[in-house]
């Protein structure tokens, strides 16, 4: 039987990524050097 949830991280990270996000509000990147982030950008 098949599971409910097919997850598809492509489509996730077009949607709910960072990249989406920086589309959306530039104010991503504030709030994160507000919070003190080590890394503003989340590179593998």
């Amino acid at each position: 039987m098949k599971r409910t949830f097919q997850p598809n991280n492509h489509r996730k990270a077009k949607k709910q990524g960072f990249r989406a996000r920086m589309k959306e509000h530039a104010n991503v990147l504030k709030s994160r050097r507000k919070k003190g982030r080590k890394n503003l950008i989340n590179t593998k």
